[in-house]
């Protein structure tokens, strides 16, 4: 029987009753030296009267930090008592890499590819199958929020399959300037939860190891928009002016030199096929190579690098559904 049948809902050392939020912890494993707990952090808010519960994720890799802040502030702005169903919390899910600023795990995997994960195997494995069984598996919906990687950073948009009616009408609810048409990916989070039967949005925007002010307030106000949208709160913040634009197959253009970039697009500008995306020069300025995207769409993510090798990914084009 779920906990929560018998009058209240129990996630890590969280015992909770409704019209209640309250903080703790999920053990995750004992730290070496000491033989002390490393935990992850919980909150709970648990509503008044039933409804869908929602699992927000933050920090799966641990140097993307847009979303920890995110779900501080979607805490902060909900009330119990004018809430149905349940909101769950984990704004830290990577511990390890969140407290050295990396996007691993200490062995060096990466946890949004550990997924379902076992009680038996690696560390990410065991940290992967903690969060399903203990979280993901006591809601019906998720949210999990990530940043670009490997300084770049990313024009705010919602991941989702669309090609299923209710998560296509969430993802385009939580208003972010783009959605963009993504199947899942073998060992994420997204995966996993989706194979158990939930409905999931991933929400990307921003830079690692940063707090982008224009991103979280984009997060946080397409959180509360999703969960009015599924009927937890009356209402929600006000639909953006523009809606958001539907994408597909975004694409990576790479460099086909090493050199000093200079950039020539940023993140949520609209390019037609054709159109510089950069130009790679050497150190003292001389040509070497000029970028054109060849699809027309719209720019989801740039590289914040000034120079690159050859190969590395520069800009990321959505084409227009």
């Amino acid at each position: 029987m779920d906990r929560s049948e018998r009058g209240y809902l129990e996630i890590g050392d969280v015992r909770i009753t409704p019209g209640k939020k309250k903080f703790g912890s999920i053990d995750v494993t004992r730290l070496i030296p000491t033989d002390a707990w490393l935990s992850m952090p919980v909150a709970v808010c648990y509503g008044v009267e039933p409804g869908p519960r929602l699992w927000l994720s933050a920090a799966v890799h641990g140097d993307e930090l847009n979303g920890v802040e995110i779900v501080r502030r979607v805490l902060d702005a909900l009330d119990p008592g004018r809430l149905r169903g349940a909101v769950v919390a984990l704004p830290v899910v990577n511990v390890f890499g969140f407290m050295y600023g990396s996007r691993y795990l200490p062995d060096r995997r990466d946890l949004n590819r550990s997924f379902p994960g076992s009680a038996r195997g690696t560390l990410g494995a065991r940290l992967a199958r903690l969060v399903l069984v203990e979280v993901v598996d006591r809601c019906s919906h998720g949210i999990d929020l990530h940043t670009a990687s490997d300084q770049r950073t990313n024009l705010p948009h919602v991941r989702a399959d669309l090609e299923d009616a209710e998560t296509r009408r969430l993802a385009l609810s939580f208003g972010a300037p783009a959605v963009v048409h993504a199947r899942t990916r073998d060992g994420s989070l997204r995966e996993a939860a989706v194979e158990r039967g939930h409905r999931v949005l991933v929400f990307e925007g921003g830079e690692p190891l940063r707090f982008n002010e224009d991103v979280v307030e984009i997060g946080v106000a397409g959180v509360l928009r999703v969960m009015a949208a599924l009927e937890m709160l009356e209402a929600g913040p006000a639909a953006p002016g523009r809606p958001s634009v539907v994408l597909k197959k975004p694409r990576w253009i790479r460099a086909s030199r090493s050199g000093i970039v200079h950039l020539a697009v940023d993140r949520g500008q609209r390019v037609e096929r054709g159109d510089l995306i950069a130009r790679i020069s050497d150190v003292f300025g001389r040509p070497r190579a000029t970028l054109r995207t060849p699809v027309s769409g719209v720019v989801l993510a740039v590289s914040k690098k000034p120079h690159a090798n050859q190969g590395d990914a520069i800009a990321n084009v959505g084409r227009v559904s």
